[in-house]
């Protein structure tokens, strides 16, 4: 327990002084993931050895699924439906068309690769890593400059990618562990639908009974504005909890928890921005952090066929899915490669490499998995942290150029945005009033 206080300590103290230089470090391209990554990294088994906690306790996974758990429940509630519908959708093609692709395209990259991977194996990579990050690409999301259909396509698509890949990832981890033991494939399957359908029965109620009680209680005047998204937080965590218990995936049951709740009370999206601004990133750059500490160790004896895939994964592996899923938009080259290289991988991506490596530790294939994942991850952390601002300067002076009826400057339905990219949009349209320029 010691061990545990002073790591918090010291997490606690890297939050106080980062807080401190925030803004400059920004300016300066550096972003609190990377900062809290290298400080793990330093700090951790492989670097100052500070201290013995094993390679992953069950503390850091508990914070790790809690996180994304809140994640899984928050964005999926900030999702207007009306977003993803019609054949105009930029993120309803990039889900239903790209994220499918991009998993087939990393399980088949895998297999030719990654010779020492099963075919399973090879998935349950893909998997793990066909989830994006928009955390580590704010500035992207938070550039009135681009414009908004470009940007909200990205946004969407992070807040739903996570979700939609976790069946995935479920279904493979089975296969993966199944195939060890000789266990028939149609009864892990079924294992799996059973733990796919119990969470989602599990979120779909407790979203619409908490959001019509929710809605009910605001119309009466009897919820204050603060208890109104901490309700939110406790719904995340009854989904969780009760999945859990009856044998579901508490992601799932999280995330249609978030999506019926916002359905039954249109007004949750616009109060869930508070938690996200908060307590959710608190706890985003703790597994940051944490995985920085604890997975150093996955890096080591990586050879040149996995750090060539980790590339892969960041470009080619997930710009061809996304290419193939705009086509018949109207968009042009420049705005589809932005989008196909704004994928960062980040939280669900350690978070559910972490959970394959502690339940299916005895998959043969995991270690290289692990390797390959965290390789990935860590990449895209200064990757896309270090590329954010520069490129979205670039698009933003190709997005002036644009005509005014182009593709990428159709309206579209507007979803419940961070205060950052509210307080930037408000700026520009008071900007816009006073010199009658955009």
């Amino acid at each position: 327990m010691s061990n545990i206080a002073i790591l918090l300590g010291i997490f606690a103290t890297l939050v106080f002084a980062y807080a401190l230089v925030s803004k400059k470090a920004e300016s300066a391209n550096i972003t609190a993931q990377m900062i809290f990554v290298a400080a793990g990294l330093v700090l951790g088994a492989e670097g100052l050895q500070l201290m013995e906690l094993g390679p992953v306790t069950e503390f850091t996974l508990i914070v790790a699924e809690i996180a994304l758990v809140f994640t899984l429940f928050v964005d999926a509630s900030r999702i207007n439906p009306a977003a993803l519908r019609g054949r105009a959708s930029l993120p309803g093609r990039m889900l239903s068309i790209g994220l499918p692709l991009t998993i087939a395209f990393g399980m088949a990259t895998a297999v030719f690769l990654l010779i020492d991977l099963s075919l399973w194996e090879a998935a349950l990579l893909a998997a793990i890593l066909a989830p994006t990050d928009a955390a580590l690409g704010q500035a992207v999301i938070n550039n009135t400059a681009i414009p908004q259909r470009v940007r909200q396509a990205l946004n969407v698509e992070s807040g739903l990618n996570d979700g939609i890949s976790v069946p995935f990832f479920l279904l493979f981890l089975a296969l993966a562990a199944g195939a060890v033991f000789e266990q028939p494939l149609g009864a892990l399957a079924v294992i799996v639908l059973q733990q796919i359908g119990v969470g989602a029965t599990v979120g779909f109620i407790v979203g619409a009974a908490g959001g019509w009680l929710t809605a009910r209680s605001a119309r009466r005047g009897w919820i204050s504005g603060p208890f109104r998204w901490m309700s939110l937080v406790a719904l995340a965590l009854v989904a969780w909890a009760l999945a859990e218990i009856m044998g579901g995936s508490y992601f799932v049951a999280a995330f249609v928890g978030g999506l019926t709740a916002t359905t039954v009370e249109r007004g949750i999206g616009e109060q869930v921005v508070e938690f996200t601004e908060t307590e959710g990133e608190i706890l985003n750059l703790a597994v940051f952090f944490l995985f920085g500490f604890f997975g150093a160790h996955l890096l080591i004896g990586l050879d040149w066929r996995g750090a060539l895939y980790a590339v892969l994964s960041l470009t080619l592996i997930r710009m061809i899915p996304i290419a193939i899923s705009l086509i018949r938009t109207n968009l042009t080259g420049s705005t589809v490669l932005f989008m196909g290289w704004f994928g960062p991988r980040g939280l669900a991506s350690v978070v559910l490499l972490l959970i394959a490596v502690i339940e299916e530790e005895k998959i043969p294939g995991l270690g290289l998995v692990g390797q390959v994942a965290a390789t990935t991850v860590l990449l895209s952390v200064f990757a896309h942290g270090i590329s954010a601002n520069p490129l979205s300067e670039w698009y933003a002076r190709h997005a002036e150029r644009l005509v005014p009826d182009a593709s990428e400057n159709e309206e579209v339905v507007s979803i419940p945005t961070r205060r950052k990219e509210q307080q930037s949009l408000k700026q520009g349209q008071n900007r816009e009033r006073k010199t009658g320029r955009p």
